[in-house]
């Protein structure tokens, strides 16, 4: 059983979180390469604005905005699972494969298959998810032992050598094809959120829809689970079978984030760190919370980001690696 105080400070806290992500929303609404005005704002939301208004808002700003939220949360879920599953802090979707993964399947797609415009959108994520899916299957397998069953630390560095071998066949393909397929790619791998428009809010909004429910629904084998293999036998969980159901979770999770915004690493390493300190280790109250701050952490990024340079700005996933980076080495260390 859960203590009131600590539900109560939870509350609080995804409060304080929601009031965050508002007033990003509200201030990356503001600013850009062509400012709106707030006193505005009103007006063009009721269809009373002008031309060039109506379009910054609704066809540039907005869409970009909701895509970025919703893949922070997406990444900080799949990061959360997988730091549940593994029982290792520096488990993330970025840095042990799978997001290497999701990409090479997109630019195989994108490179060699006949692309339908109106099929794209929503055939990406699940193109990134049977790529990554597989990528994942041969980690999971390599961090195996039929002994000692998954080994948590061989997870990561057989991740991170899946994920620099990808970058290499990443660049075999890059020498082979159109320099304006290559151009595509090489924004899509360093996060520049690509997919800011309204079709790909909906390609990658369902997946949410389903899988936020259903991972809260696991939060308690998650927790189970992190209290070692003897235990979850001992208490009757059937240790593999949960482990790939949630793997598949958090891959889906993942490769519906990466193939609208690209590969953007380091959101589901710091989030659930964050919510972990914040609100503790019970998966029930830290998990809303790091679907939260992966949410505003990746708004947060992105707005920098794109206000830096003028006009195209830093790719976000550029911005997310500078702060993820230091704090990936203080993990490392402290663990």
């Amino acid at each position: 059983m859960i203590h009131p105080a600590l539900i109560k400070k939870q509350r609080m806290i995804v409060s304080i979180l929601i009031a965050l992500i508002i007033i990003t929303v509200a201030i990356s609404i503001r600013i850009g390469y062509s400012p709106l005005s707030y006193d505005r704002m009103i007006p063009i939301f009721l269809g009373q604005g002008s031309f060039n208004e109506e379009f910054i808002l609704f066809s540039v700003r907005l869409p970009r905005i909701i895509v970025t939220l919703l893949a922070g949360m997406a990444l900080a879920l799949s990061g959360a699972i997988l730091q549940g599953i593994t029982r290792n802090d520096l488990a993330d979707p970025g840095i042990i494969g799978i997001n290497s993964g999701a990409g090479v399947g997109v630019a195989v797609y994108y490179l060699f298959f006949p692309v339908q415009e109106g099929a794209f959108v929503y055939l990406l994520p699940i193109v990134a998810f049977v790529s990554a899916l597989l990528t994942a299957s041969a980690i999971y397998l390599f961090s195996y032992s039929r002994t000692t069953g998954l080994q948590p630390v061989r997870l990561v560095l057989t991740g991170i050598g899946f994920s620099m071998a990808l970058s290499g066949v990443m660049i075999l393909l890059f020498s082979s094809v159109d320099p304006f397929k290559v151009d595509f790619i090489a924004k899509w791998l360093a996060g520049s959120i690509w997919g800011s428009d309204w079709p790909f809010i909906w390609a990658i909004l369902p997946w949410l829809v389903i899988l936020i429910p259903f991972t809260l629904y696991k939060a308690n084998r998650l927790n189970i689970l992190g209290l070692g293999e003897p235990i979850a036998i001992g208490v009757g969980v059937s240790l593999e079978r949960e482990r790939i159901v949630l793997l598949l979770t958090a891959i889906a999770l993942a490769a519906s984030a990466v193939s609208v915004t690209g590969g953007i690493a380091f959101i589901g390493l710091m989030a659930p760190h964050i919510a972990k300190s914040l609100v503790g280790p019970s998966n029930q109250l830290y998990i809303p919370v790091a679907i939260l701050i992966g949410g505003w952490l990746l708004i947060l990024a992105d707005t920098i980001g794109r206000n830096l340079v003028e006009p195209d700005g830093i790719p976000t996933g550029i911005m997310v690696a500078l702060i993820g980076a230091p704090y990936f080495m203080y993990l490392l260390l402290k663990k």
